[in-house]
């Protein structure tokens, strides 16, 4: 995350970082009744129906078996990267008068909400454990490189909130425009499915979209055969560039955002 530029460093970055996060997490969950709950309800019913479609009703063979924990190991975190983006389009417009009066850096109010997403993401990762071992899915020394897929995540959510959040300021058609991307970016994604059920002529194709490499580094602790390195570079080398471009747009746009709101 791109350290504060005035006063304090990276120790007062990191303070008022934790603060808003801490903050977002408590007027989130101190208004609901089931906390916690509602983080993981969302994929799990999604996991739940998507099983129920594929393995049920059509008997169609994707993804790998326990299907249930395939489909968790990439749902989770692509709730993660899902609800960054969607909630980046109003980081600016919602604290309009407290980013205005304040002169904490302003990158902030944007990694503030990768924090808080990312952290209900570690907060489900006891749901995904509950599961295989409920499936009886096998588990392997692969499960060492599910942090690099936190990481690596992490540093592509960050780079893509720092795009949309200010350019949504001055186009604000581009909230709606952005939700529809993450829509079809969600079956463009090995989600439902594992980039080797794709035709042949696709799957090269594939690594181009970062989260391809992240999601298989998570799975690869379950299924090793879904772990695919080529993928995996490609999608750090397109994150690390995201995040520069990130750094690039944000830093060039954030006087003409504290004018326009």
């Amino acid at each position: 995350m791109p350290p504060a530029r005035k006063g304090g460093g990276w120790s007062r970055y990191r303070h008022s970082l934790w603060l808003l996060t801490r903050r977002d997490l408590r007027v989130r969950y101190s208004t609901s009744a089931l906390g916690y709950v509602w983080s993981i309800l969302d994929p799990l019913v999604m996991a739940g129906i998507y099983w129920f479609v594929f393995t049920q009703v059509f008997q169609r063979p994707v993804g790998a078996e326990p299907y249930i924990v395939f489909l968790l190991s990439a749902l989770l975190p692509w709730m993660w990267f899902n609800g960054s983006v969607s909630d980046s389009t109003r980081a600016f417009l919602r604290e309009a008068k407290l980013i205005r009066s304040t002169k904490i850096p302003r990158t902030i109010w944007v990694n503030r909400l990768v924090l808080s997403k990312g952290i209900e993401f570690v907060a489900s990762i006891p749901v995904l454990a509950f599961f295989a071992i409920f499936s009886g899915a096998a588990v392997n020394v692969d499960l060492v490189w599910f942090p690099l897929g936190i990481l690596l995540q992490a540093v592509l959510t960050v780079g893509v909130t720092l795009i949309v959040a200010p350019l949504v300021v001055f186009f604000r058609d581009l909230e709606r425009a952005v939700k529809l991307a993450l829509r079809f970016l969600f079956y463009a994604s090995p989600i439902i499915y594992g980039t080797h059920d794709l035709p042949s002529e696709l799957q090269s194709w594939a690594a181009f979209n970062p989260l391809s490499g992240i999601f298989s580094l998570y799975r690869a602790g379950f299924f090793p055969d879904q772990l695919d390195w080529y993928q995996v570079g490609i999608g750090a080398l397109m994150s690390l560039v995201l995040l520069a471009i990130g750094v690039l747009v944000f830093q060039r746009s954030e006087r003409s955002v504290l004018k326009e709101i």
